[in-house]
């Protein structure tokens, strides 16, 4: 057991909770802000990108890329979230100026 290494199974685990949050992020992110998060999602996105290629840890390194590209994919969800709200999938904001 001292030679296996976890490493990808700990990284896949966490990738599937963080793609989970991720739709959370979107659905809640859309119905009471719009669209106008995508900048945030960009430069968090960026950050947690770079910030991958300077951490010494694999496992921190590895999770910080992962979260780097589930914001940026979030920046495409948030725009397709706002075309399911259109079409009366999801429900919208009677509160929010569009």
């Amino acid at each position: 057991m001292n030679d296996l290494n976890f490493l990808g199974l700990v990284l896949g685990l966490i990738m599937l909770l963080l793609t989970g949050f991720g739709h959370i992020l979107i659905t809640k992110g859309e119905y009471y802000f719009g669209t106008k998060l995508w900048p945030l999602f960009l430069i968090l996105g960026l950050l947690s990108i770079a910030a991958s290629l300077f951490v010494n840890s694999n496992l921190l390194s590895g999770i910080l890329g992962i979260v780097g590209f589930i914001l940026l994919w979030s920046i495409h969800e948030l725009f397709r979230q706002k075309e399911r709200v259109r079409r009366g999938w999801f429900p919208k904001n009677p509160n929010r100026r569009t």
